[in-house]
């Protein structure tokens, strides 16, 4: 890569000539002389080949060209700044990034508030989310690939901070064979149906976990796959509420009348990296993931003003 022939001092000090009207007026602001100023500016029209600035009277004033270019400066000295102040946070023990796995279950818009909180707090710290189904989330845990899960597994060795339950109900197309007999339903009626299962991602131990007593089984690798299927009419399935509320209320999806088991309720549970302390973002993380999760779906959504320093406090051990 070629480097750059012009400095972010030339670009800055272009911005200031325009800003603040004239060579004179931007020396002044960038307490220097009148003449580095001038001949920081020659010199960058020089080393890029075309004009950037003309004289009317005694203004300066810029080319078309130099219009294009102190745009895209003003993004490279805003981004040249975000980058130092990126530098200072880590120095401060600040993370670059933040790695959260997440069981597919868990509702994605609980993810989406706590993240939007995060972003103007994050100090220019990044999220890597990762969903995963079953063990796949301990799996990742497991292996130092996360420095959060969220899981409805009991994992060994960890202690969690407990979340929202999840509601899973049975349910089928409104056409589907289950709904004809028109009475409660038991396990022998099931077992005649094709079942709808998501695939544990897990490597290591996947688990079988619910009712899988159907002698025809299709297994895929989402929950949105296993709703479309059973919108379809293609079997039956246990599916969160959160993901078929339309459906349901639209009555394209009908909950079977189970005489046991027509909804489980798995209780999510968060995790922290046992191996490392928590950063300062990633203990901002949690106490916007423990704060989301406790806010109905329903309710209008607001970001908390709650600055980081205060978050950090809170979440710090007494």
């Amino acid at each position: 890569m070629k480097s750059p022939r012009v400095t972010l001092d030339q670009w800055r000090t272009l911005q200031a000539v325009v800003d603040h009207g004239g060579f004179a007026q931007a020396a002044e602001a960038l307490h220097r002389s009148q003449s580095s100023v001038s001949y920081a500016i020659a010199r960058m029209q020089e080393q890029l080949g075309v004009p950037l600035l003309r004289i009317e009277g005694r203004k300066a004033v810029l080319t078309e060209a130099g219009t294009v270019l102190l745009r895209r400066s003003r993004q490279l000295l805003k981004q040249a700044g975000q980058l130092e102040d990126l530098a200072h946070h880590m120095e401060q023990g600040w993370e670059a990034e933040v790695r959260l796995v997440v069981d597919a279950a868990y509702p994605t818009l609980r993810l989406v508030r706590a993240l939007s909180a995060f972003m103007p707090q994050s100090r220019g710290c990044r999220v890597r989310l990762r969903e995963e189904v079953l063990s796949g989330v301990e799996e990742v845990l497991l292996e130092g690939g996360a420095d959060l899960a969220i899981s409805s597994l009991s994992i060994s060795g960890y202690l969690g901070s407990p979340l929202n339950e999840v509601e899973f109900v049975a349910v089928a197309h409104p056409d589907h064979p289950l709904h004809r007999p028109q009475r409660t339903l038991t396990a022998a009626d099931l077992e005649s149906q094709m079942q709808v299962v998501i695939r544990d991602t897990g490597r290591r131990q996947p688990r079988d976990i619910g009712w899988l007593g159907a002698e025809q089984r299709w297994t895929v690798g989402s929950l949105a796959t296993a709703a479309t299927f059973v919108g379809n009419g293609l079997g039956f399935a246990w599916l969160p509420c959160h993901l078929i509320r339309r459906e349901l209320a639209e009555g394209l999806l009908k909950p079977l009348p189970l005489a046991e088991g027509a909804t489980h309720r798995p209780r999510f549970q968060l995790y922290a990296d046992k191996d490392k302390p928590l950063g300062p973002a990633t203990r901002v993380l949690v106490e916007l993931l423990k704060t989301f999760d406790s806010a109905s779906l329903d309710a209008p959504f607001a970001s908390p003003c709650l600055a980081p320093e205060a978050i950090i406090r809170q979440a710090a051990p007494a």
